[in-house]
């Protein structure tokens, strides 16, 4: 029940890309270049306008910051790059399919200084401030170059219609070189259709570099989600410990406080019906004191049984073999115990190996109409497989009751997996991998 989703980062393929060498020659004439013209022209138009913003924001701050406010200046200076960097990212999708997710983590809703002061703190925000002085200085002026370049050449395409709307006058689209007539122009024309064809591949070039680049500054770090993973791997995995010592405790308490008086509870009654007995005789009272001892010790059973559901003690004392073994003797249906373990499996994984056995036994007991059960279990390549198979009637749906879906939820916090298979008719077979180390 997770979701995958994937990281835009360099690894992935460009699309622009993807297409060119798929097909490098039809590639001129499909609607690649345009759109990688269209996004670089856009560089060229904005970047120089950041430029400008950056360099009076600068000159302001600097200026100011001897009276305080040029603080605040610079301190917009050092995020600039974050709506930058969310244009950047949004300008992407002309010529990428795919988009770029942001890199930041969601902001506090706790007051405006604790949101500035999460975003200096991160590393994506001066990326993303780095990529802006970057834009503003490099990417910008190679766009601006690329942008004149397939002006020019555009220009000489249409060459003959300006040399024949400009006559009589002379034209010279080469300096020291004029044009006689349209028909002169011809070659330049030539010329302009073979440079509109290199940038058409130039282009593509330029964007597939352009969206690596953006990619890498400006899309999430995958050694950052690494950690983000591996962070709350192990908040799970401290919840689970905090979720055994919560059941430990209650078993404990169980055994030493409600057991014991119960216990103490028949024995009052035991002596209660004695002394009635003696003085009264036949008194009704006698009766209804022997049934409530009675109802005292079936409690106290079923209190025993509750105890040894949370966590039995041949668990703790004996290992998985023999609990499931203990188990299988008290099930209304056969069961073939066969665990064959070389050791001891860690506490997490003997804990949710026998509680997923026990409850495959209980639904296979209530709803399967089994008349024999299988348990197997070996260790196979560092993981505990197990597998519990009945005769009943099949049909099962994991994902009617809460039963199996808690257990494949915590199977999936120590990384491991649950498969239930139940066709019409049988067999049912619930398949465990959980692998025994960290």
């Amino acid at each position: 029940m997770g979701v995958e989703r994937g990281v835009a980062d360099g690894r992935q393929a460009v699309a622009v890309w993807a297409a060119l060498r798929a097909r490098p020659l039809r590639f001129p004439f499909t609607a690649g270049p345009w759109r990688c013209w269209g996004h670089l022209l856009g560089g060229a138009l904005l970047g120089p306008l950041v430029a400008a913003v950056l360099a009076v924001l600068l000159v302001v701050g600097l200026g100011l910051s001897v009276v305080g406010v040029g603080l605040l200046v610079l301190l917009g200076v050092a995020l600039a790059g974050v709506p930058v960097g969310a244009l950047e990212r949004r300008r992407l999708r002309l010529v990428e399919p795919v988009p770029v997710p942001g890199p930041h983590r969601p902001l506090p809703g706790v007051g405006r200084r604790a949101r500035v002061r999460t975003r200096l703190r991160e590393r994506a925000t001066w990326r993303e401030l780095g990529y802006t002085a970057l834009f503003a200085l490099v990417l910008s002026a190679v766009d601006l170059a690329f942008t004149a370049l397939l002006v020019f050449c555009g220009t000489l395409v249409v060459s003959p219609v300006v040399v024949w709307a400009l006559a009589p006058e002379t034209v010279m689209l080469i300096p020291g070189r004029v044009v006689a007539g349209p028909v002169g122009a011809l070659p330049a024309t030539a010329v302009g259709l073979a440079g509109l064809l290199l940038c058409a591949y130039a282009g593509a070039l330029l964007t597939t570099a352009r969206v690596r680049l953006v990619r890498a500054l400006l899309g999430p770090r995958p050694e950052g989600l690494g950690r983000q993973v591996l962070e709350l791997t192990r908040s799970r995995a401290r919840l689970v410990d905090a979720f055994e010592a919560e059941r430990r405790r209650i078993e404990r308490d169980l055994h030493d406080g409600a057991q014991q008086q119960l216990v103490a509870l028949s024995m009052t009654l035991g002596l209660a019906a004695y002394e009635l007995r003696g003085r009264a005789g036949d008194d009704p009272a006698v009766a209804l004191v022997d049934r409530a001892r009675g109802e005292a010790r079936l409690a106290l059973e079923q209190l025993r049984d509750l105890v040894r559901g949370i966590h039995p003690q041949v668990l703790t004392d004996h290992g998985l073999a023999a609990a499931v073994a203990e188990v299988a003797l008290r099930h209304p249906i056969p069961v073939d115990v066969d665990i064959d373990l070389p050791d001891r499996l860690p506490g997490p994984v003997e804990t949710t190996a026998y509680f997923t056995v026990t409850e495959a036994l209980t639904n296979a007991a209530k709803h399967s109409g089994a008349t024999a059960i299988t348990v197997l279990g070996r260790i196979a390549d560092g993981r505990l497989v197990l597998q519990v198979t009945d005769d009943g009637r099949g049909g099962a749906d994991p994902a009617a009751g809460a039963g199996l879906q808690g257990l494949a939820d915590r199977i999936a916090i120590l990384r491991g997996r649950l498969l239930v298979t139940s066709p019409i008719g049988g067999p049912t077979r619930l398949r465990v991998e959980v692998p025994c180390s960290g």
